[in-house]
C-alpha cells in the first residue's frame, strides 16, 4: 500500500495552496488515501458499451472492468455538452451554479472562485496530473491556466475546437507549446491518442516510485468527431457494415466509412482504457488506485455520424444536446481491486458534480459545505455499505442552447419522476413535460396531464436549483466584456 502522508508530510506549498483558497489543511490520517484516476470519454453515449448494451461492436476491456468492478445504471454527466459537464465535474457544482455552464469563450476563474478538485486534492497530499482535454476552458491559449487550477502536470489541448482534431499541430505541456510538425490536423504522423496514452503511462511509471497519493485525469477525445482513428485499427473494421453514403460537408473530417471507422475508434478507446489498467497491475498499484470512467455527454450526431447507427444511446431518448436521458445519462464504472466488489451494479442515483465530494472522503479532507458542493459523495456506495449512503433530494441541469433548457430527476422514493422544460427563453414558467422513467425509460409519454402535483414540485425545484449568471442567460446572450468570442454557446 502507498505511504499515507500525514499533515507533516503536506509539503509547505500544498498548505499554503489550500490557505490560499480558503482550505482547511489535510488532517493527519490514519487510514489510507487511494490514488484516483478519472478516466473521462467524450460523446460516448449510454448504449455504446458492450456492458451496457452495444451489439454492433465489443468493448471486452471495459466490459472487464466492470467484471471486475461496479457498474452504475443510473448516474449522469454534469451537462449534455462538453465544458460544462466537465466544469460540473471538477468543482462539484451543477448547472444551475457553475460558472461555466456552456460551451464557449468562458474559462475557470482564478482561485478562489471555481476551486478545483484538483486544488482540494493537492491541500490532501496529492499529486496532481489532467491529461487530454482540458476541462478548464473551452476557448484558451492560456498555457498556464492548468498549472493555477491545482494540476501539477498537464498535457493536451486547451482549446475545445482543437480538439476536434486528432493530428493537433500543437499541444500544451504544463504551460509550453510542443509542435508536431508533421500534423495538418485532420491527418499527420502523431495521433493525439498514443501521445496521450504514452505520457499516462509515463505518469504512472513516475508515480509508482513516489511517496505520495496521485490524482490523475485522463480526458480522452474519442469518440468526438472528426472519425479519425489510425488506419491499423480501422482496417480491422472495414467491411463489416453497410455505410451510408457520405458527403463531404461541414468542418468535420470527411470519412467515408464512418460506421467502421467509429467502431474502431471504441475499439482504440477500450485498448486505452486496458492498457492503464494493466499498467496500474502491473506497476502493484491496482489494489491503492480507484480507477472510474464515464463520458462527459450523450451519443453524438456529428461529423458524418448519426447516433442511430448503432444504437448509441440505447434505450435512452435523444442524445448530446438534449436534456432527455440520451443527452445526460452516461456510463459510469467503478474499478477499486480488494474494495470494489466485483460485478457489482448499483442504482444509485447520482451525477458529476457527485465525484468532487466522493474524492474528498476518500482523501480525508474535511466534507465540502452546501455552499461549495451540490454533490453528496458516492464512497459509501464503493465500498458496498449502501445503508450508509446518501440519496439525492434531486438532480437539476440547464442548458442555453436551442431556446434553452431546464430538467430535474427527483429522488428518493419519487426517482420515478422526470421533468423537462424546454424553450424556456421564450417561457421560463412554460409547460413542463413529465415522465415515468419507472415504466418509460425511453421517455415516449409525456404523463404531466395526470400528475399535476408532481409538475409543481418539478416546477418549483427548478426555480430553486437555478441562480442567476453574469454571462448565460435563457435566450442567448453575448459573452461578457473581457472575454474573447461572440457567444457562450459553440459547438464541441
Amino acid at each position: 500500500m502507498l505511504p499515507v502522508p500525514t499533515l507533516q508530510a503536506v509539503s509547505f506549498a500544498a498548505l499554503l495552496l489550500a490557505a490560499s483558497v480558503g482550505l482547511a489543511a489535510a488532517p493527519t490520517r490514519a487510514a489510507e488515501q487511494p490514488n484516483i484516476v478519472f478516466i473521462l470519454s467524450d460523446d460516448v453515449g449510454y448504449g455504446d458499451l458492450s456492458c451496457y448494451g452495444q451489439q454492433n461492436f465489443q468493448t471486452p476491456r471495459i466490459d472487464r472492468m466492470a467484471a471486475q468492478g461496479l457498474r452504475f445504471s443510473q448516474h449522469y454527466s454534469g451537462s449534455t455538452v462538453c465544458a460544462p459537464s466537465r466544469a460540473c465535474l471538477l468543482t462539484g457544482q451543477h448547472t444551475g451554479r457553475v460558472h461555466q455552464r456552456g460551451n464557449g469563450p468562458v474559462r475557470f476563474r482564478e482561485d478562489p472562485r471555481d476551486v478545483t478538485i484538483a486544488t482540494r486534492l493537492k491541500a490532501a497530499g496529492y499529486d496532481t496530473a489532467m491529461i487530454g482535454k482540458s476541462g478548464l476552458a473551452c476557448r484558451s491559449q492560456d498555457g498556464g491556466l492548468p498549472g493555477r487550477k491545482g494540476f501539477d502536470h498537464f498535457f493536451g489541448f486547451l482549446d475545445h475546437a482543437a480538439a476536434h482534431r486528432y493530428y493537433p499541430k500543437h499541444l500544451w505541456r504544463n504551460g509550453a507549446k510542443v509542435a508536431y510538425p508533421n500534423n495538418r490536423g485532420k491527418e499527420g504522423e502523431d495521433y493525439s491518442g498514443d501521445l496521450f496514452l504514452a505520457d499516462t503511462l509515463r505518469y504512472l511509471d513516475e508515480r509508482a516510485g513516489a511517496d505520495r497519493p496521485f490524482f490523475l485525469h485522463l480526458a480522452v477525445q474519442q469518440s468526438h468527431a472528426d472519425l479519425q482513428v489510425p488506419d491499423a485499427w480501422r482496417q480491422k473494421f472495414l467491411g463489416r457494415y453497410d455505410e451510408p453514403r457520405v458527403k463531404k460537408s461541414g468542418n468535420y473530417r470527411y470519412e467515408p466509412n464512418p460506421k467502421a471507422t467509429y467502431a474502431a475508434m471504441m475499439a482504440y478507446l477500450d485498448d486505452t482504457v486496458g492498457q492503464v489498467l494493466d499498467r496500474l497491475q502491473s506497476l502493484g498499484l491496482a489494489e491503492d488506485t480507484l480507477v472510474l470512467f464515464a463520458s462527459d455527454n450523450g451519443a453524438m450526431s456529428e461529423g458524418h455520424w448519426r447516433s442511430e447507427y448503432f444504437q448509441s444511446s440505447g434505450p435512452l431518448r435523444g442524445g448530446k444536446r438534449d436534456l432527455y436521458e440520451g443527452g445526460i445519462r452516461t456510463p459510469l464504472i467503478a474499478w477499486w481491486p480488494g474494495t470494489v466488489t466485483p460485478g457489482g451494479q448499483s442504482d444509485h442515483l447520482s451525477a458529476f458534480w457527485d465525484f468532487a465530494p466522493t474524492a474528498c472522503e476518500l482523501a480525508g479532507l474535511p466534507p465540502l459545505t452546501a455552499e461549495e458542493t451540490d454533490g453528496i459523495s458516492y464512497a459509501a456506495t464503493l465500498r458496498g455499505d449502501a445503508a450508509a449512503q446518501r440519496q439525492h433530494g434531486l438532480l437539476y441541469w440547464e442548458f442555453y442552447e436551442r431556446g434553452g433548457k431546464q430538467a430535474v430527476r427527483l429522488g428518493g422514493g419519487d426517482s420515478r419522476w422526470k421533468g423537462v422544460r424546454l424553450q424556456v427563453g421564450r417561457d421560463r414558467n412554460g409547460p413542463i413535460e413529465l415522465y415515468d422513467l419507472q415504466a418509460d425509460l425511453g421517455e415516449t409519454t409525456d404523463v404531466a396531464a395526470e400528475h399535476p402535483e408532481v409538475v409543481q414540485r418539478v416546477s418549483r425545484a427548478m426555480d430553486a436549483a437555478h441562480t442567476p449568471s453574469p454571462i448565460f442567460k435563457f435566450g442567448g446572450q453575448k459573452a461578457k466584456k473581457g472575454i474573447k468570442g461572440k457567444r457562450p454557446q459553440q459547438k464541441t
